[in-house]
């Protein structure tokens, strides 16, 4: 069985949430229900930001299960990301090497601009030079378009 510690986590944060948006309803009905323009007008504003954090929340499971969809086919491929990359005595990856393998894998994806398995690479290359919030693009490129080879008609 794998490692499950970060879904497990990820559904306790997520159960905390619930229980605070549950709170949260009930705030702003109270607002709501006092008829009073000013009532209303924020028991509606309270409302909107506990939906727009559900709606962010199914929006990252979703991502991550892509993901993880994506990993297993790697994985029974043998073609996973592999962290090979030279690293200092105190565990940082060396930054040179980590961008040449980001040439690597930029290159390959831009051979293969519609295989979504060289942008997952590509991502993970991102990741290991540092650039989270290009790692995460990439993987939601990745993911985006794993999902559409998934739904066309074979």
């Amino acid at each position: 069985m794998r490692n499950r510690k970060g879904l497990i986590g990820a559904v306790v944060v997520t159960a905390l949430l619930a229980i605070y948006v549950w709170a949260i309803l009930g705030r702003a009905r109270g607002l709501v229900s006092t008829g009073e323009p000013v009532g209303i007008a924020i028991g509606i504003g309270v409302l909107l930001i506990p939906l727009l954090v559900i709606g962010l929340i199914a929006w990252e499971f979703w991502l991550a299960v892509t993901v993880q969809k994506m990993a297993d086919e790697l994985a029974a491929a043998d073609e996973l990301p592999v962290d090979d990359l030279p690293r200092s005595p105190g565990g940082r990856i060396d930054r040179a090497a980590a961008d040449a393998a980001f040439e690597e894998h930029r290159a390959r994806a831009e051979e293969h601009p519609d295989d979504w398995r060289s942008w997952y690479h590509v991502a993970f290359a991102y990741d290991a030079s540092g650039d989270r919030k290009r790692a995460r693009a990439m993987l939601r490129k990745a993911a985006g378009m794993y999902r559409a080879e998934r739904k066309a008609p074979r």
